[in-house]
């Protein structure tokens, strides 16, 4: 009986995403090590740009509603993120935002954040891997959301060339760091179980 079940998303809705491909590759590897996992695409879940205003007057989207119940339904959650800029991707710090904002009567505010492990992860062109722009996903939701993330990352630097054509990715130290944090998520997660 599969007792770990993760979430997992791309901050990136672009066709042919190198984060979609890295989160991919990682439902795969979570489901291999006897996770059962669930792929979203924040494609599915639209959401118009935080606003206070308009948050008082039409209250939270149904989109973000439903990701947030969806996350309630996993003990786990990994988010590949591309590097915008060296931060976050507008769409999916916009999704946090809105997700953060709901609040169920009687649910801890937070909780949806504060009750399960996270785990990170970003495929970059560039030689850092996104490992800039994890940093400022990590302080969202460690600082501002109190969310368990593991230290352990998928970072696969030199992207546009990282992946075989299978779907895996070539470079053998990349692999083992992906394979590593998979392993890491799952045992945090039973851990709190």
């Amino acid at each position: 009986m599969q007792d770990v079940r993760i979430l997992v998303m791309s901050g990136s809705i672009r066709a042919g995403s190198l984060n979609t491909r890295l989160a991919g590759l990682v439902a795969k590897s979570l489901a291999l090590a006897d996770a059962e996992v669930t792929r979203v695409s924040l494609a599915d879940y639209p959401m118009p740009i935080y606003d206070g205003d308009l948050e008082r007057e039409k209250g939270v989207p149904d989109s973000a509603r439903r990701l947030k119940a969806l996350m309630h339904k996993h003990n786990g959650v990994f988010i590949a993120s591309p590097e915008y800029n060296t931060a976050v991707t507008p769409l999916l710090k916009n999704t946090i935002d809105w997700v953060s904002r709901r609040s169920d009567e009687g649910e801890v505010p937070g909780s949806v954040f504060k009750d399960r492990v996270f785990a990170l992860g970003a495929a970059s062109p560039g030689q850092f891997g996104g490992m800039r722009g994890l940093m400022g996903l990590r302080t969202i939701l460690e600082v501002g959301l109190g969310a368990l993330v593991i230290p352990d990352m998928a970072v696969v630097p030199s992207a546009a060339h990282a992946f075989d054509e299978r779907g895996e990715l070539k470079n053998e130290r990349s692999a083992e760091l992906l394979q590593v944090m998979v392993r890491r998520l799952i045992e945090e997660v039973r851990l709190r179980r």
